[in-house]
């Protein structure tokens, strides 16, 4: 399989493909969207990162991943957020795990009872202007994205301050140890 590269295939100028590697944690991947073919190796990557990054055996853990459209993620955040837009990754955890005072970590999953961790819908449409808009390599953009989506799973949220700041920390240094540069700088 290939991955689909907006502006091109790594031979003609356009991103570096994800890293070949087994997946490290349980993912079920569903694509809709069929541009998102090859996303396997990059979400199992990005989701062993993230669950890694927290202290987390990511083979322990099972998440569901859709690869969607902007079409079905704005259907989505419809009926699930009431915001009749598309956006770029979302998010359903299978328990709530955030933290009571902001900026604590949030409530570890308990194995075996929490090892469904939740799900994630991201949309190629939003990840490819996004990521263009931004000058930002498309899989770095999307890595992002599968850490962020993650680890809402595990309860981290950026609605109030310290918990984002925890929160973006935490993103950036993941993502630091997968060499993608820090996405807030």
């Amino acid at each position: 399989m290939a991955f689909k590269y907006p502006g091109g295939s790594p031979k003609d100028g356009g991103q570096r493909p994800p890293e070949p590697m087994p997946l490290s944690s349980h993912i079920d991947i569903l694509i809709e969207d069929p541009r998102w073919e090859g996303l396997t190796p990059l979400a199992g990557r990005a989701v062993a990162a993230a669950l890694e990054g927290v202290g987390l055996e990511p083979t322990s853990f099972e998440i569901s991943l859709l690869a969607c459209d902007d079409v079905r993620i704005a259907k989505l955040n419809e009926d699930f957020r009431q915001k009749g837009q598309p956006t770029n990754v979302l998010s359903w955890p299978s328990d709530e795990r955030g933290a009571m005072a902001d900026g604590e970590m949030p409530v570890p999953p308990q194995l075996p009872m929490d090892a469904e961790l939740g799900d994630i819908a991201i949309s190629y449409d939003t990840c490819a202007r996004e990521a263009a808009e931004a000058g930002k390599p498309f899989e770095d953009h999307v890595t992002h994205l599968l850490v962020h989506g993650t680890l809402h799973l595990l309860g981290f949220d950026h609605i109030r301050d310290r918990d984002a700041a925890l929160m973006e920390g935490l993103e950036t240094e993941i993502l630091g140890k997968l060499d993608i540069p820090d996405p807030y700088s």
